[in-house]
């Protein structure tokens, strides 16, 4: 989606906004013995508060509000009735559907006490993202993005899992570009003002950078056992430094 108009424009920063109320909602329930299936609950109360409903359900018939990814699952993950014990790393993905316009973006959470190495895992997730946000600019390539990814990663000594990448969004979950976390020197293509994007790195603790489905044919995870992060945020192209919708706003 490239934005070219005020109605698109405040769209999607509706749409951000009740990302942005979904995930400040549920990091601030996270704590042991809640159950992810109850976090999705929780999800569905925020979105009906805006009228707004589940993209993945909605367009690929994904059985929840939004994805609940703990320890070695990476991303995608169905939220269960296994309530959250101290110490587990949670990944929480959010993509409504709000008026037609769709926003997207996950958070990574720890159940306190914090282990170090999660703790600097997820810091690791979240200066990469903030990496990748930076190298954001409209007459930019679009490996860029990439690079500055997978070299954040890199210097602080975590995987990075290449299978997975961000992606073009705005009326549909999915679009056009693809946007990887590592440099590929072929996307010279340059990103272009109003260009909608989800920018969204996914990292482990393990030294395998594969990845596997499990057998409910949604969750991905690690091959190796290593913990993941993800982090994301929908982002529009400027000539400056890039708006991120799914912030919170007054």
């Amino acid at each position: 989606m490239t934005i070219t108009t005020q109605h698109e424009l405040d769209g999607m920063t509706l749409a951000g906004k009740v990302v942005a109320r979904t995930l400040d909602t549920l990091r601030a329930a996270v704590e042991p013995g809640v159950t992810p299936a109850e976090l999705d609950a929780l999800a569905g109360e925020v979105f009906a508060q805006f009228g707004a409903f589940s993209a993945p359900r909605a367009e690929y018939g994904a059985p929840v509000n939004v994805f609940i990814s703990v320890n070695d699952d990476i991303v995608h993950g169905l939220p269960t009735h296994r309530p959250l014990q101290a110490g587990d790393v949670v990944c929480i993905d959010v993509t409504p559907n709000v008026g037609g316009f769709v926003a997207d973006a996950a958070i990574t959470v720890a159940v306190p006490p914090v282990s170090p190495t999660a703790a600097r895992l997820i810091e690791a997730a979240e200066a990469a993202l903030a990496r990748g946000l930076n190298a954001n600019r409209a007459g930019q390539p679009l490996n860029g993005i990439g690079r500055a990814i997978q070299t954040e990663v890199q210097r602080r000594g975590f995987t990075l899992l290449p299978e997975l990448q961000g992606h073009g969004v705005g009326r549909a979950i999915h679009e056009k570009p693809d946007v990887p976390n590592y440099y590929r020197p072929a996307l010279r293509k340059p990103l272009h003002e109003g260009l909608v994007i989800a920018v969204e790195p996914m990292i482990s603790t393990g030294r395998s950078p594969r990845v596997r489905t499990r057998r409910d044919a949604w969750t991905l995870a690690t091959t190796d056992g290593g913990i993941a992060a993800h982090v994301e945020h929908t982002i529009m192209i400027t000539r400056g430094k890039p708006l991120v919708l799914t912030t919170p706003i007054s």
